[in-house]
């Protein structure tokens, strides 16, 4: 159980940092190729809009909802088992999201300071694709 809520929470914090990103990591490692395309394709969406000046801070409600949504929604998946052990999953997922998207954005805007914008932004595509792989452990 322990193992799979830090599983759950470091896929939460992949979700505050990508919202698309770790959906589709634990879709394809459950096997459900069709629906882990779609939102893998969605994901790259996701890096390529996060590029652009005019998107919107990951802290404003409507990009940190759905952050914190996706975080849920993956610590729910991670977890499994019963209703409690899901819900709480569910918990973590979507406090890490919180966590992710917060610290995410001010390490981003610090490297932007010192690196640029396209190598942080890199960095964090890696970085939330590394905490994605965290799908298939579980």
């Amino acid at each position: 159980m322990i193992v799979a809520l830090v599983v759950a929470c470091g896929l939460g914090l992949a979700a505050g940092l990508r919202t698309m990103t770790p959906p589709a990591a634990i879709l394809l490692a459950r096997h459900h190729l069709l629906a882990g395309l779609i939102v893998g394709v969605a994901a790259v969406g996701e890096w390529v809009v996060d590029l652009l000046p005019t998107t919107p801070a990951r802290t404003t409600p409507g990009p940190l909802v759905a952050r914190v949504a996706s975080g849920a929604f993956v610590g729910w998946l991670a977890v499994g088992g019963t209703t409690t052990t899901m819900i709480a999953g569910g918990i973590v997922g979507a406090a890490g999201a919180m966590v992710g998207s917060l610290v995410g954005y001010r390490a981003r805007m610090a490297a932007i300071d010192r690196f640029g914008a396209l190598p942080a932004a890199v960095v964090e595509d890696l970085v939330s694709i590394c905490l994605a792989m965290l799908a298939f452990v579980r």
